[in-house]
């Protein structure tokens, strides 16, 4: 009977130990798994740091048989022909009869100068002509008489000489004066201005009353003539893409005051030679221009297609890597490491490039390659599957 309180008080120790013993085993699990969840997270953050430690990259296939690619130059229009109009007479503008935009036919009176100088010119040399005529009739006349008179051994023979010379030398002169007289004929010719072909008047720098003064080099020009139903188109090629443009071959150009339109040009004739300061040779293309719609000294854009080069490699000019070494491609071989490789360009075509040496078609090229990459650097291909480089 004298043991059971002591019974009754060990129940309530034993139950408290149990429960410490729990909540023990319960705090130990709960450092253990947190610590173990870091252990994880810090595993998983180092894999992905080193992850993003390793560059990830675009890559391109090189291009076989690409298209040609196209060169787009600036271009002139000029006109087919075009002649300024100087005065051949000196004298005042007594009127004229076109006037810029004006079409013109060969041969149609463009102005008539008022000579009064040279009429007065004419006119003493037409007077000087009759003079040497009178006088050569006369010293015929002469002559004649004194020939008859050698055949009853009046005169000498010297004498009868010297009187057909005299007619002779007159003759010479009545020559002479017939010629000055046709020459300013001819000049007076000159005061009514014609069109030398047809075409249309690009210009009147004259106007009635003004004081003319013949020759082209002392004078103003009077009037521009242009023929435009047919243009000629200049453009400069650089001096590698001359081989490719060839007699015959067509261009196509835009202007600015057509958007959207587009002419067609045929090469006519090259210079054969280079431009020591621009590096370019000078080539000639013609234009139909049936409607007029284009103008001579315009600007245009014009754009070649050109060939396919045999043997080259087209890859994206954003592949290419400029710097002390030269001109390099960054690959990436079999086990995802750098490799870069010097290269030569064929052809550059803007957005593209033609790579002639230093590439094999095999080659996966990094496009766009970021800064830092060294030689045997590890990336990571992030393409789904490697692009072909045909930009062009």
């Amino acid at each position: 009977m004298s043991y059971e309180p002591t019974s009754r008080a060990a129940l309530p120790q034993r139950q408290l130990s149990f429960a410490g013993i729990v909540g023990g085993a319960l705090a130990v699990i709960i450092v253990v798994g947190g610590i173990t969840l870091r252990l994880k997270h810090e595993h998983q953050l180092k894999d992905w740091t080193q992850t993003q430690a390793i560059p990830s990259v675009d890559v391109v296939v090189p291009a076989k048989e690409a298209p040609g690619g196209s060169l787009d130059l600036p271009g002139r229009l000029e006109a087919f022909e075009s002649a300024p109009i100087y005065a051949r007479v000196s004298g005042y503008l007594k009127s004229w009869r076109v006037d810029i935009g004006s079409p013109v036919k060969a041969g149609e009176e463009l102005a008539v100068i008022d000579t009064p100088e040279l009429d007065q010119q004419l006119n003493q040399a037409k007077a000087d002509l009759t003079s040497a005529k009178a006088d050569a009739a006369l010293a015929k006349t002469t002559a004649d008489r004194w020939q008859g008179l050698l055949a009853s051994d009046s005169v000498s023979h010297q004498e009868v000489d010297d009187r057909t010379q005299d007619y002779v030398a007159k003759q010479a002169r009545v020559a002479a004066a017939q010629a000055n007289v046709d020459r300013l004929v001819a000049t007076k010719g000159f005061a009514r201005i014609v069109a030398p072909f047809d075409g249309v008047i690009t210009a009147r720098d004259t106007d009635v009353g003004a004081l003319i003064n013949a020759g082209g080099g002392a004078g103003a020009q009077l009037f521009s003539v242009s023929s435009v139903d047919q243009l000629r188109l200049y453009v400069r090629v650089p001096q590698e893409y001359s081989p490719m443009i060839k007699s015959g071959g067509a261009g196509t150009f835009t202007v600015p005051e057509y958007p959207g339109k587009t002419f067609t040009a045929t090469v006519v004739g090259l210079a054969d030679s280079v431009n020591a300061e621009s590096g370019t040779t000078l080539v000639q293309l013609l234009v139909a221009n049936p409607g007029h719609l284009l103008l001579p000294g315009g600007f245009v854009n014009l754009h070649f297609a050109l060939p396919a080069r045999a043997g080259a490699l087209r890859v994206p000019a954003s592949a290419l890597i400029f710097d002390n070494r030269g001109l390099r491609l960054a690959t990436v071989d079999g086990r995802d490491a750098v490799r870069f490789k010097s290269v030569v360009i064929l052809q550059d075509l803007g957005n593209a490039v033609d790579i002639g040496s230093g590439l094999a078609d095999s080659d996966r090229v990094i496009d766009t390659p970021p800064d830092g990459l060294v030689e045997g650097d590890h990336v990571q291909v992030i393409s789904l599957g490697a692009k072909v480089a045909n930009h062009g």
